[in-house]
């Protein structure tokens, strides 16, 4: 992770944008929220579900401080999806997953 931001860094240097979120925001959160419970219901829960749903309660924040939190949400669970993807391919057996409804959110 270290090597990519330096890479970030290198290529775009000091950026400072607004954060571009907020309430607007809220229903669509609300939408990805239904999803992932609709997908854990059902024993289809993905990493996509569950990033997609932490990127857009981060896009829903107004606050720095919610937001922030948010932000690391989104960050951890990345990383744990990279940790899964590395896991699975050191599994001697090839992927493993697991059982359906065991899956779960960052929360």
């Amino acid at each position: 992770m270290a090597a990519e931001r330096a890479a970030q860094d290198a290529k775009w240097g000091l950026q400072a944008h607004p954060d571009g979120t907020g309430a607007r925001y809220a229903a669509e959160a609300d939408l990805a929220k239904q999803a992932v419970a609709d997908a854990a219901a059902e024993g289809r829960l993905t990493w996509r579900h569950i990033l997609h749903e932490e990127v857009l309660e981060a896009f829903a924040e107004d606050g720095a401080d919610r937001l922030r939190d948010e932000l690391i949400q989104v960050a951890a669970v990345a990383v744990k999806w990279v940790q899964d993807l590395d896991r699975r391919a050191q599994s001697p057996d090839g992927p493993v997953s697991p059982p359906p409804g065991q899956a779960t959110t960052s929360r």
